[in-house]
């Protein structure tokens, strides 16, 4: 159980200094799958 832990301890420490990283990327696909989209319109 301390290992489950201390792994998610050390999960959400890397999410809280990477998450404009992974705002970035959400950004860029949601941009890629919108122009998609129009495109096949």
């Amino acid at each position: 159980m301390q290992t489950i832990q201390s792994g998610y301890r050390g999960l959400s420490l890397i999410m809280m200094l990477n998450w404009d990283r992974v705002l970035y990327v959400a950004t860029c696909a949601t941009a890629l799958a919108a122009g998609a989209w129009i495109g096949s319109l």
